[in-house]
């Protein structure tokens, strides 16, 4: 039931309460004296819940295995001089020593609190319990004690405060006065206002929102006005969008540890932080009333939906908390996925509600409703991060036919802000990694994500409405690094944590973004290698069915091998899925390889096809992996995981220096609709697949793409620098979407050499210079903010 300690981003579900109604230990008083108590007791019930009944056996099971681990913690607890629990001792401060006793408190003091844990209002452990919070106050967590800034997180600044607040809150009837104040004491000598002075350091984003809720919380139970104030006012500078840094940006992107997509990880920690504080202060003489508030809420929409898929919250704005899988200290055999931390989103979103108006509120119950039912490769049932108060709430919405399910958009979403994408078709959806000058290969720190070196180099993941598991079955310690879908990559043997922690390695190039009309787009990339000579060209155009996948110009000197990875499907632990290649069924067998010349189009079984026009040679793979989560995070399990994988690419040799490829990805389809494709050369056109130029033409949908890495004319579309041009036609109209991916340059000139007779509409950053025999366009990218730019006119 608890949470293990090693992941302090890891799992919201712990972090996210609910308001249901349990029977509880009773507080007292039992009316409130002031509004202080008012609020603390609205803490209380955030923290228990109420409304769950204790003997359904979701809850039941639970809330026993909460009993127990109490009962654990206080039979070993040993107070001396050096620790409350040996294993905790206070100078190991390469851990969270000082957090944990106080987490360890919390699990005992919910487990007086809670129903049906076997120690509800037992007054032994309730003593136990104060007398802990007394003695790692005596020792080591008081007003003149210093912990060394290395754990400023953990220790001093929210870890420990939030937890002790937490247990302050819970035993506050068993506490005396001078108890309350010196705990307060010892969090202000911790955390004091000058945290808030400045928005910078660390005091940013996530861990700002974090320091606020401990200055509001430690307010309430100390009955300290300034510090709700401090607390409240302290988030203002969170809310406005930011143009660089850590935050959210106008495209929903949000930045954590300066260049890191972190949407999933430390945005919605900061998105959790904010919903207990919204609803904390609620209508109190506190309420938070900034007017920026409203573009908090307005994320739950733009920055964290279009990367939640039927439960899945993609990998590829988690940071290194991919890395967080089965935990080496973890009591209930939990692995986290993608699909625990979606469900932890959606607590923190149903939280978050509270403070949002009502058809807010109705919206996002049927987005996670929606979710939650379509998530069938972790049910809440089987979802043992979830603390019982979560769990009731999301329960509750998934159960509610009153609620309306809101289905998956089909829709397009560009955070160029992060160099992230999203796709979004009726029976399957994909994103993008890319990296550039603007954000890091990826993130290696706490010796967690040691081996996630080519995660942002072309990643392309993609799930079909029935293959949810595909990164969330054991993926990461299993999965090649230097294999990743989508990627292009030197071989060079590179170390755990190559580069420096915390975002430090990007690579030098600006080229990363394209162009969408919010439907379908083109994306490329100027790829670089992480302490490598690769270098090359990459582009995407996202279309109905497919993805049509370029590169160009691939060259390296490192003197190893380099490859483009177009699959390196996860078949499980026993997966003996059916390779077909121009209508021939590959062997099965384990080892199998085999370098596939002239083919044309393959499919794997139940998952989708590669069209590869005009023949390819590509190489293919069968093969079992075995590795241990503890193999790409020290905190991990070392038990070994075995998954199969079907691998293929194309090998451009050692030292390449003009390699390229061309394929095109079709999620879901069958090898009738793969081999109709190969079959109708007249589908695609490739404009130009070269270091300059990549573009394509798909006639059948009225699309014409370019990705212009300078200056340059492509069939009828020329451009002044570097830029994302994608047409579209339908009948007598046309819509031009422009970017500057470099987000370099202040202005741009396209030509599309095809007679216009007028302009319907346009974007205010967009000047037209002529129409008639061609339309001559001025594009304003001052902003440099590697957004779209759209027109539409009607055709001569």
């Amino acid at each position: 039931m608890t949470m293990t300690s090693w992941s302090r981003r890891g799992f919201l579900g712990a972090t996210v309460g609910a308001a249901l109604a349990l029977t509880l230990v009773p507080a007292s008083p039992a009316f409130a004296a002031d509004e202080y108590d008012t609020l603390r007791l609205r803490w209380r019930e955030l923290l228990l819940g109420t409304g769950m009944d204790a003997s359904d056996p979701l809850f039941a099971s639970r809330l026993a295995t909460l009993g127990t681990q109490a009962t654990t913690y206080r039979s070993s607890m040993a107070p001396s001089s050096t620790s409350l629990w040996p294993d905790q001792p206070y100078s190991s401060m390469g851990g969270d020593p000082i957090t944990g006793s106080y987490n360890r408190l919390k699990t005992m003091a919910m487990a007086w609190a809670l129903p049906g844990t076997g120690l509800t209002g037992n007054a032994s452990l309730a003593s136990d319990i104060v007398s802990g919070l007394e003695h790692v106050h005596a020792d080591v967590y008081n007003a003149s004690f210093t912990v060394p800034s290395s754990n400023w997180w953990w220790n001093a600044e929210i870890g420990s405060p939030q937890a002790l607040l937490d247990v302050c809150v819970l035993m506050y009837d068993k506490l005396s006065a001078a108890q309350i104040a010196n705990y307060c004491a010892a969090i202000d000598h911790f955390l004091p206002e000058s945290e808030l002075a400045s928005y910078s350091g660390h005091s940013t984003g996530a861990n700002r929102v974090d320091f606020c809720r401990v200055f509001a919380l430690r307010g309430v139970v100390g009955k300290t006005s300034a510090k709700i104030v401090s607390g409240r006012n302290g988030l203002s500078p969170v809310f406005p969008y930011v143009t660089s840094g850590d935050g959210f940006y106008t495209d929903g992107s949000f930045i954590q540890h300066t260049r890191i997509p972190y949407t999933g990880s430390y945005g919605a920690v900061l998105v959790s932080g904010l919903a207990w504080i919204f609803a904390l202060l609620k209508s109190s003489t506190w309420d938070v009333t900034d007017g920026n508030k409203q573009l908090m809420l307005d994320a739950v929409e733009d920055s964290f939906a279009p990367f939640l898929y039927n439960g899945v919250f993609m990998d590829n704005v988690m940071g290194r908390a991919i890395s967080r899988g089965e935990s080496a200290s973890s009591t209930n055999g939990f692995a986290s996925s993608d699909h625990s931390r979606g469900q932890g989103a959606m607590a923190a979103i149903l939280m978050l509600g509270m403070g949002a108006s009502a058809s807010e509120q109705a919206r996002w119950k049927g987005l996670v409703r929606g979710w939650l039912q379509r998530d069938y490769f972790l049910t809440l049932e089987n979802n043992l991060s979830l603390d019982v108060a979560s769990l009731s709430r999301l329960k509750s919405v998934r159960d509610d036919a009153a609620v309306a399910s809101v289905t998956e958009p089909t829709r397009h979403r560009l955070f160029a802000a992060m160099d992230r994408a999203t796709h979004r078709r009726p029976t399957w959806a994909a994103t993008l990694s890319m990296c550039s000058a603007r954000t890091a290969f990826y993130e290696f720190g706490n010796q967690e994500n040691k081996r996630g070196w080519h995660t942002s180099s072309g990643m392309l993941y993609w799930w079909k409405d029935v293959t949810l598991g595909q990164f969330s079955d054991a993926f990461w310690p299993t999965a090649d690094p230097y294999r990743l879908p989508g990627t292009t990559v030197s071989k060079k043997v590179l170390a755990d944590g190559a580069g420096g922690d915390f975002g430090g390695p990007a690579p030098t190039s600006s080229w990363a973004g394209g162009a969408t009309d919010a439907t379908y787009s083109v994306i490329g990339m100027d790829v670089r290698g992480l302490q490598s000579t690769l270098a090359g060209r990459k582009s995407w155009f996202f279309l109905d069915d497919s993805i049509v996948c370029l590169g160009a110009g691939i060259g390296c000197t490192d003197g190893t091998g380099v490859e483009s990875i177009v699959e390196n499907r996860n078949l499980g632990a026993s997966g003996t899925h059916t390779f077909t290649v121009d209508g021939t069924a590959q062997p099965t067998t384990q080892g199998w390889s085999a370098t596939l010349t002239g083919a044309k189009w393959a499919t794997l079984a139940g998952m989708g096809s590669y069209v590869f026009p005009g023949g390819a040679t590509v190489k293919a793979l069968r093969a079992e992996r075995t590795g241990a989560w503890s193999d790409i995070n020290n905190g991990g399990s070392a038990t070994p995981r075995t998954r199969r994988y079907l691998t293929l690419w194309f090998d451009h040799g050692t030292n390449p220096s003009a390699g390229s490829y061309s394929y095109i990805l079709m999620p879901g389809a069958d090898t009738t609709a793969a081999s109709a494709r190969a079959a109708d050369t007249d589908w695609l056109t490739i404009l130009a697949n070269s270091a300059n130029q990549q573009g394509i033409r798909v006639s059948s949908l009225g699309y014409t793409a370019v990705n212009f890495y300078g200056t340059g004319t492509i069939d009828k579309l020329t451009a002044s620098g570097a830029a994302s041009v994608m047409t579209r036609e339908s009948g007598a109209t046309a819509t031009l979407c422009v970017s500057n991916p470099t987000m370099t340059v202040t202005s741009l000139d396209i030509t599309w050499n095809r007679p216009v007779s007028a302009v319907l509409s346009k974007d205010p950053s967009v000047t037209v210079l002529a129409t008639g025999s061609s339309l001559q366009l001025r594009i304003d990218t001052s902003a440099k903010t590697g957004s779209s730019h759209k027109i539409t006119v009607t055709l001569a």
